[in-house]
């Protein structure tokens, strides 16, 4: 818990609100129903056994864009899969610390 406060005193802690949550919602019922986004055309429904898998990175994907921030991670192909109903900026971790 020491890393939290210090991350909270530094104005560093990213923490999602109540608006990203409700618009995480938003995002995750329109994966699963495989309707259209507003920058594509329809997605495809996602598999059953994706679903506990992206649910926190549609939060993560909201919270980011919300601050702003560059979001690097490896796990692209779920980022990419919640850009056109969230738009954010995304970087796998390999092209970005470049090995």
């Amino acid at each position: 818990m020491r890393h939290v406060s210090v991350m909270k005193r530094e104005g560093t802690l990213l923490v999602p609100t109540g608006e990203d949550w409700w618009i995480a919602g938003k995002v995750l019922n329109s994966l699963l129903r495989g309707l259209k986004s507003r920058a594509q055309g329809r997605t495809p429904k996602l598999h059953p056994d994706e679903i506990s898998r992206i649910v926190r990175d549609v939060l993560i994907a909201r919270t980011a864009r919300n601050a702003g921030v560059l979001l690097v991670t490896n796990n692209i192909r779920h980022f990419h899969q919640i850009k056109p109903f969230c738009d954010l900026r995304i970087i796998s971790g390999t092209e970005f610390f470049g090995y």
